[in-house]
């Protein structure tokens, strides 16, 4: 009875080459439909992704002017600038246009920040607001002077954008493309097999942008403040990136961190199709771990900081899918014993 129940599966999951390529063409144009309306709200929000993604630059490039404590003003929270944080810009050098405003909504990344904007003076600056423990009516501003990214070169504005919200359509349209993926992988499975995509799809999307995300919160700034920190300490000389640079470096990664986040589902889905045993898995540990080294050393810029945080997410990563395919065998035991 069971291996007729298996010829009637092989039969049913049998495709020929012709079949495949028509369910690769579907799913394609599925996905490529899903990513375009991603694009296009990407393109509508391009401008705050862009103030969010400079976030660890801003971080890693602004010069501390000047600190002051100042009674705390509701003022601030508005926007206007107090008379007395005016009066500190100009004794320590830096002249304000009586119009400046403070917007928080310009750029927000870490705790409370606002952005001064000077359009006379074309500069820009950070006045981080922080309390003051021990003095409870009073706020702490850091004053901070940023170095605004450059463009050098005609039409890198507009590609950088564009590019920019492709990323941003991807990470949208996610959960829809990784779905089309898993589709047309299921086409060639076996009908028992075929639950697990239900699974691994929308698994896949949340850890995609899971790893696009921890690049850019997490690793960024860090590498960020390595790389300009050797700039300066060891090379003596001023770190000034382009715009087109700084956010292909940015969208590059983005993407190496979010397909390197599918591991787990990569594992968990090769255990349970029965390609890989958790036994295997545990043998091969010392191997995965130079192979994660070796990956990690070439899909990052050549520094420690990149290098390190990419392979230990992967580690971590590798053992979450042993564990869960063990729960899984673990469970299937289970349920034939009970049987």
């Amino acid at each position: 009875m069971g291996d007729t129940k298996k010829k009637e599966e092989l039969l049913d999951s049998t495709m020929s080459l012709g079949d495949h390529l028509e369910e690769l063409r579907f799913r394609l144009i599925r996905a490529l439909l899903g990513l375009a309306v991603g694009a296009i709200i990407g393109l509508v929000f391009g401008r705050a992704i862009i103030k969010f993604m400079e976030g660890p630059y801003n971080d890693a490039t602004a010069k501390l002017l000047f600190s002051v404590e100042l009674e705390l003003q509701s003022d601030l929270d508005n926007g206007v600038i107090p008379e007395g944080l005016q009066q500190e810009f100009k004794d320590n050098g830096v002249s304000l246009s009586p119009d400046v405003t403070i917007s928080k909504e310009l750029v927000i990344w870490k705790g409370e920040r606002w952005l001064i904007a000077d359009a006379d003076n074309e500069d820009r600056y950070w006045v981080k607001k922080e309390k003051d423990k021990v003095k409870k009516e009073e706020d702490k501003l850091n004053i901070y002077k940023l170095m605004p990214l450059q463009i050098i070169k005609v039409a890198a504005g507009i590609i950088s954008y564009i590019k920019i919200g492709l990323i941003a359509g991807l990470l949208l349209s996610s959960p829809w493309v990784f779905y089309q993926l898993w589709m047309f992988v299921a086409a060639g499975l076996y009908p028992h097999e075929k639950r697990y995509v239900h699974i691994a799809a929308p698994f896949s999307a949340v850890l995609f942008v899971a790893g696009a995300l921890f690049f850019l919160v997490v690793v960024a700034p860090l590498t960020l403040k390595f790389l300009v920190s050797f700039n300066q300490r060891i090379l003596d000389v001023k770190s000034q990136f382009t715009f087109q640079h700084y956010i292909a470096f940015v969208s590059h990664l983005m993407l190496v961190f979010g397909l390197a986040f599918q591991t787990p589902t990569a594992i968990f889905f090769l255990n349970r199709t029965g390609l890989v045993s958790v036994q295997a898995l545990n043998k091969s540990r010392k191997f995965v771990i130079l192979a994660i080294f070796v990956v990690a050393a070439m899909a990052t810029p050549p520094d420690v900081i990149s290098q390190v945080t990419l392979a230990v997410p992967l580690y971590v990563l590798f053992e979450l899918g042993i564990l869960l395919s063990y729960f899984a065998e673990l469970k299937k035991r289970k349920s034939q014993n009970n049987q």
